[in-house]
């Protein structure tokens, strides 16, 4: 649920994700002729999707930690109910939740308080590196639309773990690439 709330920095980015992974699980309980089912994240993805022009940058209209942390609930109840796999999961939602446990091992690294607001997360420390919030924004829904894709279309669990390993490897090495930049002051707030 948290790692949804984190990822609401931008504008449009929780939204956008939380759209990608329940258009993913929708297909996958399609997949498995559980239609009345599919119901529930195809009715997430149309608030998301209807949200989304009013939030999308520059945005009028926020949804504000306790959207973020309903839409991840959500999706949390979604994966739950859907049958979704654990390698799947992780593969839809591997951004946000990379993001999430580096923060948190970075954070103790550095004495900080693991639940508090700061400038670190990975969409941060990308617009701080100079993309703008659409380029920000957009590429974590390319990869979020990627990682569905392949948990849809891998075969065998054993694939999609090492899809995933890929993910956490090459995120690792984005996060690491990007900790070595001085961000000045580490900033707390929402």
């Amino acid at each position: 649920m948290n790692t949804v709330n984190w990822l609401d920095g931008l504008d449009g980015l929780a939204a956008g994700v939380a759209a990608i992974a329940s258009a993913v699980f929708a297909i996958h309980m399609l997949r498995l002729g559980q239609v009345s089912v599919a119901l529930l994240p195809l009715a997430l993805l149309g608030a998301t999707v209807g949200f989304l022009p009013f939030n999308f940058n520059p945005a009028r209209s926020f949804m504000g930690s306790t959207g973020s942390l309903f839409l991840g609930y959500a999706l949390a109840a979604l994966a739950i109910i859907a049958g979704a796999k654990v390698a799947s999961l992780l593969l839809v939602l591997a951004v946000p939740i990379l993001d999430a446990a580096w923060l948190v091992v970075s954070r103790l690294r550095h004495g900080h308080n693991p639940m508090r607001g700061g400038r670190d997360h990975l969409h941060y420390r990308l617009y701080d590196a100079g993309l703008s919030q659409r380029q920000v924004v957009l590429g974590y829904w390319v990869v979020t639309a990627f990682f569905g894709a392949l948990a849809l279309l891998l075969p065998a669990r054993i694939y999609k773990l090492y899809a995933l390993l890929l993910a956490a490897g090459l995120a690792l090495v984005i996060l690491w690439a990007l900790a070595q930049r001085p961000t000045g002051k580490y900033e707390t707030g929402d």
